[in-house]
């Protein structure tokens, strides 16, 4: 039996702020980067907690105070790289076994000191087993690693940041 590699999707963006800030940034308002309609709880989501350690998780709090955890931080190297995993299968539901999850590496290279190119990659999606596209087609495309990104940069520009003062 063949496996099928899948290519990686790789978003790529330019923030104006240096690397430690555009890091931070990330992690610290992935609230606010995250879209609430992506949901898979049953209520609304309160806020969605990014744990910026190996071994965290990212999750989404409904308003209830249940919680989804959907991805495991796997890598967290500030202020040049963190890697987390992918635990959504392509039914848009939560998967368990770590062997059918795919990953999300984001690093953030200085381009002066004002300016970082933030790369994103998922990677290992075949590892979703037989449907796997439809995970690669629900994050690669307008509503998904895009709209993050855009988000972020949002977040990095947001004017009246005690953080760019």
């Amino acid at each position: 039996m063949t496996h099928t590699q899948a290519e990686p999707i790789q978003q790529t963006i330019v923030v104006n702020a240096p690397l430690e800030r555009a890091f931070s940034v990330f992690v610290d308002r992935f609230d606010a980067i995250k879209p609430r309609e992506h949901n898979l709880l049953a209520v609304p989501i309160a806020e969605t907690v990014f744990e910026p350690r190996v071994g965290g998780n990212i999750y989404d709090r409904g308003v209830d105070g249940t919680e989804c955890r959907w991805a495991r931080v796997l890598a967290y190297e500030p202020p040049n790289r963190l890697v987390f995993s992918w635990d959504i299968d392509m039914r848009w539901q939560i998967e368990t076994d770590p062997n059918k999850t795919s990953e999300v590496e984001v690093r953030f290279i200085a381009q002066s000191a004002d300016s970082t190119r933030v790369e994103l990659e998922h990677r290992n999606l075949e590892r979703h087993g037989d449907g796997w596209e439809a995970v690669r087609d629900g994050v690669d495309n307008e509503a998904g690693w895009p709209l993050y990104l855009q988000r972020y940069a949002d977040q990095v520009n947001e004017p009246g940041d005690p953080a760019r003062q």
